[in-house]
């Protein structure tokens, strides 16, 4: 029997489970970039400003970023599948109320209301994987989940230009309908609800995390649109941040009932794979938020083409992931999270060498590169980070394990679009100092207009080029730094599999000595 006590045998069932949570899981990560190109769209519609419509994007990360925190505790009190019934039937009729808006206030309303909801679907989905299947399965059961998971960063911005090129930016939402509607039915037949026990919730410690998580979700999304640290409004979401989360420290030191369970933390491989996915939420974002811009504002590629151009990457990780349930019985775990941060590492090489002439298959090739490499990262660490932990902390676990990613790409993002911003303004100071119009055969006042146009255009080209090497270098360098992690993961299959091989060979050894030996 399996942890969630289903047989091992009954692959039918666990096919229908797998199939149905997936279905929640992919239209909850699509929703975190598959609106982002409908955008200028959606500001038309709804008559909102150009600074106004970018709440769109922040007001479901922001609530679905606090929302992750209580996961654990209401699937363990209410039972993970009733859990998962309202939250997809929620995300469902939020999507589609999406769909409806008519003003900005609307959209925001609802998306705060998908962000609640969906919130618990990728989190929960991971623990129900988990107990789905037998320990021996587990990485196969990460390498499904993970597809999941990133797929919808990848594939969103393109099936969103898409959809409301040939059709309307309404069906951005209006697509989680009938997929919604499909999972609702599969996890309504198949999944278990689970042990449920009763037990204190910390309001004050979730309000006290929420604020800080909540705050600095707000600092990182808003910091770029209105000048970082020298706006009042960036200062005080800043220390709110930190005061919330140095008094949530406090608090859980001195409660009973602390909101986060220290046994978390105490178990080394679930601490590091923590981090890791922090790292691995930053390269994954991260570079996906630079190379559609570079490709179409800069290399005057259009959506469709982009799209195209982008989709071997995540080709690229699909494959890896398939492969490594079957690698991690090969091969030791760590191993291939070194060989897929190599991968990820030689790919942001290659990329500090881009240029705006570069070809469409150095592009395709680099991100095959890295999609292979972000693959055999995420699964294995998604697997060792709960090979040592106990059943019991899985559904606040696989909670803080989300939020670790999101708040990893979210930061991510902040951190390469400021530096990118900065550098251009910087590089262009510095090319415009050093260009020089020389008298001879300069033209007429009348056309002196075109020519100091295209001056500056150059220049402007010239200050991205060098801009974007400098953010895939440091996406380069964070990827090398995180690579000693490794060290603090342990296995304990392939340190069991090396003991039962010695004594497998002592007993061996101990046989031939007894044939060999006379009759007494």
């Amino acid at each position: 029997m399996s942890a969630g006590g289903m047989s091992e045998t009954d692959t039918g069932k666990q096919l229908m489970i797998t199939v149905s949570i997936m279905l929640a899981t992919i239209i909850q990560v699509l929703d975190t970039t598959i609106a982002n190109v409908a955008l200028p769209h959606m500001q038309g519609s709804l008559g909102a400003a150009s600074d106004q419509i970018s709440w769109v994007l922040t007001s479901y990360i922001v609530a679905a970023a606090i929302m992750t925190l209580p996961v654990g505790y209401l699937s363990q009190r209410y039972g993970r599948r009733n859990i998962f019934l309202w939250s997809v039937a929620g995300f469902t009729l939020a999507s589609m109320l999406c769909g409806q808006a008519s003003s900005l206030n609307e959209m925001i309303a609802f998306r705060i209301l998908q962000g609640v909801f969906g919130a618990s679907l990728v989190p929960l989905s991971q623990a129900t994987l988990l107990d789905t299947y037998p320990p021996e399965k587990h990485a196969s059961a990460m390498g499904i989940w993970g597809v999941g998971v990133m797929i919808g960063p990848i594939l969103g911005p393109t099936l969103g230009g898409w959809l409301t090129e040939y059709y309307s930016w309404r069906w951005v939402f209006f697509i989680n309908v009938p997929l919604g509607a499909l999972s609702l039915l599969g996890i309504y037949l198949y999944v278990e609800n689970g042990e449920t026990k009763k037990a204190r919730f910390d309001t004050l410690g979730f309000a006290l995390l929420g604020i800080s998580v909540g705050a600095l979700q707000l600092l990182l999304d808003r910091g770029e649109q209105i000048d970082w640290f020298q706006s009042l409004e960036i200062q005080l979401y800043a220390i709110l941040s930190v005061l919330g989360l140095y008094l949530f420290i406090v608090h859980s030191r001195t409660s009973e009932t602390p909101f986060i369970s220290p046994a978390l933390f105490r178990d080394r491989n679930y601490a590091s794979g923590v981090v890791f996915i922090f790292i691995v939420g930053i390269t994954l974002l991260a570079t996906m938020a630079l190379l559609p811009q570079y490709l179409q504002q800069w290399k005057g590629y259009p959506v469709v083409t982009t799209g195209l151009i982008l989709m071997p990457r995540g080709i690229g990780t699909m494959i890896s992931m398939m492969l490594v349930g079957r690698l991690v019985k090969m091969f030791d775990a760590r191993l291939l999270i070194f060989v897929g941060m190599g991968l990820i590492t030689v790919s942001m090489y290659e990329m500090t060498g881009f240029n705006l002439q570069v070809g469409q298959q150095a592009l395709v090739w680099t991100g095959i590169v890295q999609g292979l490499g972000l693959g055999l990262v995420f699964v294995p660490i998604s697997t060792l980070a709960y090979v040592t932990l106990a059943p019991q902390y899985r559904g606040e676990a696989t909670a803080l394990f989300s939020l670790s990613r999101n708040l990893g790409s979210s930061i991510g993002v902040s951190i390469v679009m400021a530096v990118l911003s900065r550098n251009m303004w910087i590089n262009q100071q510095q090319l415009g100092e050093r260009v020089q119009l020389s008298g001879v055969g300069m033209p007429g006042p009348n056309d002196m207009t075109a020519v100091m146009s295209g001056v500056y255009n150059e220049i402007a080209r010239q200050a991205a080029e060098i801009s974007y090497v400098n953010d895939f270098q440091l996406l380069m360098w964070v990827n090398i730094a995180a690579m000693p992690l490794i060290l603090l993961l342990s296995n304990p299959a392939r340190k069991k599999a090396k003991e039962e091989a010695r004594a497998r060979k002592a007993s061996e050894a101990l046989a031939r000595e007894a044939e060999e030996a006379p009759a007494a």
